[in-house]
């Protein structure tokens, strides 16, 4: 399967970065020898920019990002956006009033490439049933508003993306099942208790292409790294898509290699076999 790539698009939670949200030393060397080629690495995560962590905004090669999912196709180095897909405002709003309908324990948007969190939703987190490690970056990425809707009706422009967060898993399935009848919207997760909003046509998959077209690499020229359900349109739309071992069982189906887990540096392994043809 060893072929020449020029771009790999690399999820972050899961995938990248192992259980304790750092980036071993395994695969930050392997993506260094890859950006000594000149290879472009793409973080593509349902994070906004600011939510990338600076060991990975600082690696060599990362020039560009794909995040919320698609939603945002961007220059990183330059601060240019180069293609985005997004919520209306209205939809947006739509959407969160929606939450309302479910048992959420809280919901929150993207705008502008910053998080807007409800005030009583953080001011809360400490009690609503979400692991530890999602209120540590909820609360360290998302500005507080009273209101969230009024904020999104105030500012009055495009939104990248609304989560919602759940501690009770039936009315995450109900929420889900009633998102997945509308037709204007994507609807994805990274974690078992979340669901992620996204305007239709915004996924990572399609970023990717995007991506690659801009900068004139074929689509079999690329390999993306996943593990969860946001991840699949990667696998499918990738040059090369490869799942972590600790990956959601239907993204496993459709990838093209499996590695070995986010705390076995799977990234590390992957490209020494694939894009170095080394063994270990």
């Amino acid at each position: 399967m060893t072929r020449e790539i020029k771009m790999i698009a690399l999820d972050l939670d899961g995938t990248l970065l192992d259980d304790q949200k750092c980036l071993s030393q395994r695969n930050e060397a392997a993506l260094k020898a890859c950006a000594e080629r000149g290879i472009e690495i793409v973080p593509c995560t349902g994070r906004n920019w600011n939510g990338v962590p600076d060991c990975v905004r600082q690696l060599p090669g990362v020039h560009y990002a794909i995040t919320a999912n698609g939603a945002v196709v961007e220059d990183v180095r330059n601060h240019k956006v180069i293609a985005e897909t997004k919520l209306s405002n209205a939809l947006a709003c739509d959407i969160l009033e929606m939450a309302k309908q479910f048992q959420t324990v809280m919901y929150d948007v993207y705008i502008g490439g910053q998080g807007y969190g409800q005030r009583n939703f953080l001011e809360q987190i400490e009690t609503s049933g979400l692991p530890a490690f999602f209120q540590k970056m909820v609360l360290s990425n998302r500005r507080s508003v009273p209101d969230i809707i009024e904020e999104v009706r105030r500012q009055g422009i495009p939104c990248e993306k609304v989560n919602y967060m759940f501690r009770d898993p039936e009315a995450r399935l109900c929420a889900r099942n009633a998102l997945l009848l509308r037709e204007d919207v994507e609807v994805s997760s990274s974690y078992d208790f979340n669901l992620e909003i996204n305007a239709a046509g915004a996924t990572k998959g399609d970023a990717i292409i995007r991506l690659a077209g801009y900068l004139g690499i074929p689509k079999e020229q690329t390999m993306g790294f996943g593990d969860g359900e946001n991840d699949r349109t990667m696998m499918k739309m990738a040059g090369i898509g490869v799942c972590m071992a600790n990956g959601a069982e239907t993204v496993r189906q459709m990838a093209d290699y499996i590695t070995v887990t986010n705390n076995e540096d799977g990234v590390a392994q992957a490209i020494e076999k694939l894009i170095f043809d080394r063994r270990r």
